[in-house]
């Protein structure tokens, strides 16, 4: 008979990378999460783009890394948040990074925008619904709403919430994304969604209604 297969956990320190972009001035400093298979330095790039020159900008990258080709020698890494099969451990990692990214840049609550593209987004959500007060806003561009989000108790979040989803997006079918203000609603009292024609991409042709919403969320 084989020896039975015994498993454990044991921790790791481990580093966690940011790029940080100065702004030129501006009511609000802006925590940027990328999607699958993206990096940091992307994330900055498209991040300024939508919001301009004004607000600081703070990368964070994804703690987990694969290579985007067959050949290893010569494709670049991507970078991710996780697998379902380990969803807890990188909740709970995710958590800890922006926390920990808020402390490194002595960032205070009230001036903080959380902005996450694509599988960040969920995790953003917790975030804010685990961690009340932490940031002032939060934008979500192209993704998805934890699954337990409706069944969570307790007061309205604080956290301005801005949504905007793809009409024709290939990841989040359009019958979910249909009930995602209305389940967003439940959470907390400040919400925004808009619902924008095309596929699943980084939305900067929604730059105008962002702006439009982060002067009324950090007004001058």
């Amino acid at each position: 008979m084989a020896d039975p297969i015994h498993s454990g956990t044991f921790e790791l320190r481990r580093p966690a990378r940011f790029l940080l972009s100065p702004g030129v001035s501006s009511p609000f400093r802006v925590a940027a999460l990328h999607g699958y298979g993206m990096n940091a330095a992307e994330m900055l790039h498209l991040t300024r783009q939508l919001l301009g020159p004004e607000p600081d900008i703070a990368a964070l990258e994804a703690p987990n890394s694969f290579n985007l080709g067959r050949d290893y020698r010569t494709t670049t890494c991507g970078y991710n948040w996780g697998t379902r099969d380990t969803a807890a451990f990188h909740i709970d990692l995710h958590h800890e990074m922006i926390n920990g990214l808020l402390a490194q840049l002595g960032w205070n609550a009230p001036d903080v925008l959380l902005l996450g593209y694509s599988q960040s987004v969920g995790l953003n959500y917790r975030y804010v619904a685990t961690h009340p007060g932490c940031v002032r806003a939060a934008a979500a561009l192209c993704g998805g709403i934890p699954a337990n989000w409706d069944e969570s108790a307790g007061p309205p979040l604080e956290t301005a919430l801005l949504h905007v989803a793809r009409a024709e997006d290939e990841f989040f079918p359009a019958h979910d994304v249909a009930r995602f203000e209305e389940r967003l609603r439940r959470r907390a009292s400040d919400v925004e969604f808009h619902l924008l024609p095309g596929r699943h991409r980084f939305p900067l042709t929604a730059s105008a209604l962002v702006q439009s919403w982060l002067r009324r969320v950090f007004p001058l």
